[in-house]
């Protein structure tokens, strides 16, 4: 498979996060500030809830369920500890995001 087209610069502005599918992955992109672009699992490890649907402030993911929080640096969990998001490769190629999807599981919460 590889590397493959899931979005745009355009779609994910610097600060911003948004949610593609690719291939069968629900993928979180996340455009932090300074234009370093990173991928993770799109839903809470915790109950599946869509992580886009929470909000992003200062590199902390928080679901918006029940305000489990991640780093988007290091896709560690913050709150609770001990939890963390699988990270797809991703990379940036002029304005196009580009994620490799083959080989990652979704992880989930030992809760």
């Amino acid at each position: 498979m590889g590397f493959k087209r899931i979005c745009g610069l355009d779609d994910v502005w610097e600060g911003e996060m948004a949610a593609f599918e690719l291939d069968g992955h629900d993928v979180l992109i996340v455009h932090l500030d300074g234009g370093k672009v990173m991928a993770w699992q799109a839903i809470c490890p915790h109950q599946d809830i869509p992580l886009d649907e929470g909000s992003l402030e200062l590199g902390v993911l928080t679901c918006r369920a029940h305000l489990w929080q991640f780093d988007v640096c290091t896709g560690d969990s913050i709150n609770p500890t001990g939890c963390e998001l699988a990270r797809y490769p991703a990379r940036v190629e002029g304005d196009d995001i580009l994620v490799d999807v083959e080989g990652v599981t979704p992880k989930h919460a030992a809760i």
